[in-house]
């Protein structure tokens, strides 16, 4: 399995530096990356690098806890689409999901869902799924997966807990044939990337990439 196509090179860390980035940049042309996930301020200096390639520039939007006010988020979505990027990985507002507060949700979504598509961008929807129920991931999945989304995704990578075989295992069953699914937070290696592919993954967010693709050892840019 060329692992490499399925993966989202990132580095979200608070402290990340333009040489991050550019290197983040040079590893995705050099490996093959599907894209690179950096924070909103890098997006039009990845874009300017990769312009000439394949991989996709994507950022993230109400990052990391999903509790920002939907038209920031919209506002944030507009900008990052203004400045490249090609994919928008969306954190969904947690505390109104704790409250079932569906219609929220799912306004949200469809606002976010209505931006990426107008333009042509691909639309991945976080749900945190290391600190919900299995009760909430299938909740996601039917009541957010007919949205038109294009992405499910499990994390941000920030929570005590990230993706794991079981969520993937829940998306794929309870998610509409036509939305996708994207695993992040905590895969280090070769043979955890490959469990989650073939549990129904179709894109990774990884940031010991280079280490995944090669098996040398652990050697993180943040995430």
């Amino acid at each position: 399995m060329n692992i490499a196509a399925y993966i989202d090179h990132t580095v979200l860390k608070p402290t990340t530096t333009v040489s991050d980035v550019e290197k983040l940049c040079s590893e995705a042309v050099q490996y093959g990356f599907a894209a690179v996930c950096l924070p909103p301020p890098f997006v039009k200096r990845a874009a300017t690098i990769l312009a000439p390639t394949e991989v996709n520039v994507a950022t993230v939007v109400g990052f990391p806890f999903g509790y920002s006010a939907t038209e920031a988020k919209v506002a944030e979505t507009v900008l990052a689409i203004v400045d490249g990027a090609r994919e928008i990985d969306m954190v969904i507002n947690l505390i109104a999901l704790k409250q079932n507060d569906w219609t929220y949700l799912q306004k949200e979504v469809n606002l976010l869902r209505e931006v990426c598509h107008n333009k042509g961008r691909i639309l991945k929807v976080i749900i945190e799924s290391g600190i919900l129920t299995d009760e909430e991931i299938i909740a996601c999945c039917e009541k957010l997966g007919p949205l038109g989304i294009d992405y499910m995704k499990t994390s941000t990578g920030y929570a005590e807990k990230g993706a794991t075989l079981e969520a993937i295992w829940l998306m794929k069953k309870h998610l509409p044939a036509g939305v996708k699914i994207k695993a992040s937070g905590g895969i280090r290696d070769y043979a955890f990337a490959r469990a989650l592919v073939d549990a129904g993954a179709s894109r990774l967010g990884c940031s010991a990439s280079v280490a995944i693709v090669t098996g040398s050892p652990e050697r993180e840019l943040g995430y």
